[in-house]
């Protein structure tokens, strides 16, 4: 799948110009690119099949008869400020062009202009729109807990604090530093952040800091960009910049972010998220950052918790995805042993909630099959991240927990959430099973 497509269907862009030869020769060329055009004559044609939730961009020329450029600009904008918008100007157009760009539109072409350069605003705007309706679904999400639920689940006090510190982080103006072992989920918790806030609306750049000269990041973040483009400090203005790997940024580089950062006042237009994905053996963030950079962007800290640390939670995590996984397949998912359950919290985890995403997917295959255990799964992945069990121990009575959530879980999905035969099966009275149920945050709704 290309860049310019979303699952199922090609990018649209909306076209709009008067003149039906402009308008069929941009409608060619964005086809023959990838797209799928929709050309219109006027604004007021266009409008009727623009909507807030759009799933892509718009080009439009300025000068036009009824409704102008600059008129619809205004309109989508109060509809949908994260719609992207660019704009066709003629020469003398150029500081009106300059002004919808304050106004919120995306970009600007000068006729004539390169188709190829046409191409490339039109696969960023898409690729813009997806983001910001992501994080739009996000933020809908986390609004009425649905996502909390799904993505953020866990009911380990770490988690609890977590969701806390997201939401209360997300309506502040301040720059945020987000640490934790790789594959803990560092990022949806920085698209989160973005999508609780008042910046949610705007846009979410993210670039890594790992892998490029510093000469090449530097022209990414603070221009001037080879194509003419906007930096990204100045493409993220009013949103969020995400910054991951920051601890692989350079001492020069850092200098001229902390320097951003300090000439931006407050509230800053540009929020910086910055991601650590790694520390060398023996030196903590703070080693790797220099102390003023680190105490601007730690003002404000988020460290998710290993996945070993989180008990229960990791039975919960591992049955979500299982279930999830097994619809897909179209199989039932595997039922939890005692033994599974004790293998499961005893692992040690080193690839946290993404490890243990594979273990699900893997127990699910191999239920369907027929053949294998759990427990199997877990050894054969310690053993080749040469990891053993963890050695620290657990309380008997959180194993003793969890063997009585597996049991009340396996059997809740096998009577497909039926309470009378929960009830008789485990010997268990109406009231003392839904104290369980409510303990162990299981609900029937869940096995209907």
């Amino acid at each position: 799948m290309s860049e310019t497509e979303t699952p199922g269907r090609p990018a649209r862009i909306v076209i709009i110009d008067d003149e039906q030869d402009m308008r069929a020769s941009i409608s060619q060329w964005l086809a023959l690119s990838g797209f799928e055009p929709e050309a219109h004559a006027s604004a007021e044609e266009a409008l009727r099949t623009l909507g807030p939730d759009f799933p892509g961009a718009v080009i439009t020329d300025i000068r036009m008869p009824g409704m102008d450029g600059m008129a619809l600009l205004k309109r989508l904008m109060g509809m949908d400020a994260t719609l992207p918008v660019i704009l066709i100007t003629g020469h003398g157009d150029v500081p009106m062009a300059v002004e919808a760009m304050r106004l919120g539109a995306f970009d600007f072409l000068e006729k004539p202009f390169d188709p190829e350069k046409m191409t490339e605003l039109a696969r960023r705007a898409v690729k813009a729109r997806a983001l910001a309706l992501e994080s739009r679904a996000l933020r809908q999400e986390l609004a009425d807990g649905k996502t909390l639920m799904r993505r953020l689940v866990g009911n380990a006090p770490e988690m609890v604090r977590l969701r806390e510190d997201i939401l209360d982080y997300g309506q502040a103006d301040g720059h945020v530093l987000i640490d934790g072992e790789t594959g803990t989920g560092k990022t949806l918790v920085a698209h989160a952040l973005h999508a609780v806030g008042p910046r949610a609306g705007k846009r979410f750049v993210t670039v890594s800091c790992l892998g490029e000269d510093d000469e090449a990041l530097a022209a990414r973040l603070f221009g001037p960009v080879s194509s003419g483009g906007l930096p990204l400090v100045e493409e993220a203005r009013g949103g969020t910049l995400c910054l991951e790997d920051i601890e692989a940024l350079s001492p020069a580089l850092q200098a001229r972010l902390l320097a951003f950062i300090n000439e931006q006042g407050s509230p800053p237009p540009t929020r910086i998220v910055a991601i650590c994905n790694a520390h060398e053996p023996g030196r903590t963030l703070e080693d790797a950052l220099r102390p003023d950079l680190y105490f601007r962007l730690a003002a404000m800290k988020i460290t998710l918790p290993p996945l070993r640390q989180r008990g229960e939670d990791i039975l919960a995590l591992f049955n979500a995805y299982a279930t999830q996984f097994a619809e897909e397949y179209g199989c039932q998912p595997p039922e939890l042993s005692a033994s599974d359950a004790a293998h499961l919290l005893q692992a040690p985890w080193p690839g946290n909630v993404r490890q243990l995403i594979a273990i699900a997917e893997q127990a699910v295959l191999q239920n369907r099959r027929g053949g294998g255990s759990v427990v199997s799964l877990v050894m054969a992945e310690n053993e080749a991240a040469g990891s053993a069990l963890t050695t620290e121990g657990k309380p008997l009575k959180e194993y003793v927990e969890a063997f009585e959530r597996t049991l009340i879980d396996n059997t809740m999905r096998r009577h497909k959430g039926a309470i009378t035969a929960v009830m008789e099966e485990l010997c268990l009275p109406r009231r003392t099973l839904n104290e369980k149920m409510a303990k162990y945050g299981l609900s029937r709704a869940d096995y209907v």
